[in-house]
């Protein structure tokens, strides 16, 4: 049996006060950073795989079904708002497409050659990234997806919660956070999805710091979108050339980023 199936160590749950309840669910997060720190070295591997593929024009695309999807979708939209990139530099897949994200489309998983269909769209070349997501290790949407991406020439990683998987073994850069079973038997929205996200969180933010849009600790090319962005833009600018508020204000508003602002006045 797969871990992520494997028996809750816990029982008789419709019988447990609130607080017990939510005690146990927080008793079994606090496994999931320790279940990551153990898969860092493959969370490098692939990082350092795709940095380099990225600095020569490549994309990087994430493939799920699911919450795995979901995940997914959420870390590549997240890139351009934080980062400044482009909308279409990291692009989430999920099975069944858009409709998927708030609502189940039944079987979208279990068909081997959809993945392949949905990313031809982007017209995927040797210098991108497709990273297949799943808790079980074994959906066929995504196994399906990174064949036929490594007959491409596309390079291939994973995230799942199991050891040994199809995925992993259809990935080069395989990074399996085994988290052990969930607080509610079989269900990976919680324990894996958390894994999930804390590597995608990893893996977006290293990639981005290496190519160079983080400047010190400061997101300089965040776009700005709100009312709170524009402000921390301003706090940065304040913190780095040591000017007044209105002056940075100023700064911001004739340049359009941190970055610009900073770079006009420090050349």
């Amino acid at each position: 049996m797969q871990t992520t199936e494997s028996s809750s160590n816990y029982n008789d749950l419709e019988k447990m006060s609130i607080g017990h309840i939510l005690t146990s669910i927080n008793q079994e997060d606090q496994t999931v950073p320790d279940a990551v720190k153990k898969s860092i070295p493959q969370i490098e591997a692939l990082v350092g795989q795709i940095v380099s593929r990225m600095q020569k024009g490549g994309r990087l695309y994430y493939i799920g079904a699911g919450t795995s999807g979901r995940l997914g979708v959420v870390d590549a939209s997240e890139c351009p708002p934080t980062f400044g990139v482009p909308f279409d530099l990291v692009v989430g897949i999920i099975a069944g497409g858009d409709t998927a994200i708030r609502k189940a489309v039944e079987n979208a998983e279990d068909d081997d050659k959809q993945a392949w269909i949905d990313l031809a769209t982007y017209q995927p070349g040797e210098n991108d990234t497709l990273v297949g997501i799943a808790a079980s290790g074994r959906t066929p949407y995504v196994i399906g997806g990174l064949n036929k991406a490594r007959e491409a020439g596309l390079l291939t990683g994973c995230i799942v919660c199991n050891d040994g998987s199809a995925v992993a073994k259809a990935a080069e850069f395989p990074v399996e956070v085994v988290v052990g079973p969930e607080f509610m038997t079989g269900s990976t929205r919680m324990k894996s999805g958390t894994a999930q996200k804390l590597v995608l969180n990893m893996i977006s933010t290293a990639v981005m710091i290496r190519l160079g849009k983080v400047k010190g600790n400061k997101m300089v090319d965040m776009q700005l979108t709100n009312e709170k962005l524009v402000h921390r833009a301003h706090r940065m600018i304040i913190e780095e050339l040591s000017v007044s508020p209105e002056e940075a204000e100023s700064l911001l508003n004739e340049h359009g980023s941190v970055r610009a602002a900073i770079n006009a006045v420090k050349r």
